[in-house]
């Protein structure tokens, strides 16, 4: 099941190019009293939402997804955890100068998985937005590229959890715009600037992804390929990602884990259109201002 936010705060359900407005299914999300639980409220009632939408969908009224505006569906994570470097081919990446900023292929020198070695890092919960929002860019004077990403949207919280048990945690998947600001700052700063962490299309659940180690990401700019690889080749996997993780603070439902992305990142400039797309997750076009 493919689930949106769209035309502000919307829930759809998205079927091919349409979205039934199951929006009343957001009655399932109790309010909270203070001091408020830690979690995004749509994820911590995901199974009770998506229960009830499933029992609007046939009465729903409905549009075409090319005429709605799409925001990220998850809205309050507790954090955004991030991979460093974990496609073996985005190694070289790093040696470019006009990335490398005199720091990160040093780092890299004789490392074989990153992630192991330099651990997560985190994303600042204000960067996250959705595809019809877009990116806007800060520091123009620096050279700025959208990493393409496979994203692991938590739904069962958790502390100290077992690679074998990871997946029980898991409520589903989206994309990811992991964008970035180059410099020899630490990446927590360069990556967070607001809209820096985009989500999108729609959040598709767990059962609907036969193997999340088997899709194909890629995104295109101004129409040229840029960004396209096998999750497969992700050096550190979901579950060793979700127990890394939980090993260092407790993960809540609608937290996030952007997984890493692969060779090929390319520079960004205001005007550029992006359009991005990962199997079985969908599509989505973004603006860059």
């Amino acid at each position: 099941m493919n689930l949106c936010r769209f035309n502000g705060d919307r829930l759809g359900l998205v079927e091919g190019d349409t979205v039934f407005d199951v929006s009343s299914a957001l009655s399932e999300i109790a309010q909270p009293a203070w001091p408020y639980p830690p979690g995004d409220p749509l994820f911590i009632h995901l199974d009770k939402v998506l229960d009830k939408a499933r029992r609007l969908r046939p009465s729903a009224t409905c549009q075409r997804l090319a005429d709605v505006a799409l925001f990220s569906p998850v809205t309050a994570p507790t954090k955004i955890m991030a991979a460093p470097v974990n496609y073996r081919a985005h190694v070289a990446d790093a040696n470019d100068p006009a990335i490398d900023a005199g720091v990160h292929a040093k780092s890299l020198e004789g490392v074989e998985k990153p992630t192991e070695q330099f651990g997560l890092f985190l994303k600042a919960s204000s960067s996250l937005v959705g595809p019809s929002e877009g990116i806007s860019l800060v520091m123009k004077e620096r050279r700025t590229d959208p990493e393409i990403e496979l994203v692991v949207v938590i739904g069962k919280g958790g502390r100290d959890i077992a690679e074998r048990d990871a997946f029980d945690h898991v409520a589903g998947y989206a994309l990811g715009l992991d964008t970035t600001v180059r410099g020899a700052e630490d990446r927590s700063y360069r990556k967070s600037a607001d809209s820096y962490s985009l989500l999108g299309p729609w959040f598709t659940t767990k059962d609907a992804i036969a193997d999340p180690s088997d899709l194909t990401i890629w995104l295109d700019i101004n129409g040229q390929r840029r960004q396209s690889s096998s999750t497969g080749l992700l050096l550190v996997k979901i579950p060793e990602l979700i127990a890394m993780a939980s090993r260092m603070y407790a993960l809540h439902p609608g937290d996030l884990i952007y997984t890493g992305t692969p060779e090929g990142v390319s520079q960004i400039r205001s005007g550029d259109t992006l359009r991005a797309g990962g199997t079985g997750l969908g599509e989505m076009t973004v603006a860059v201002r």
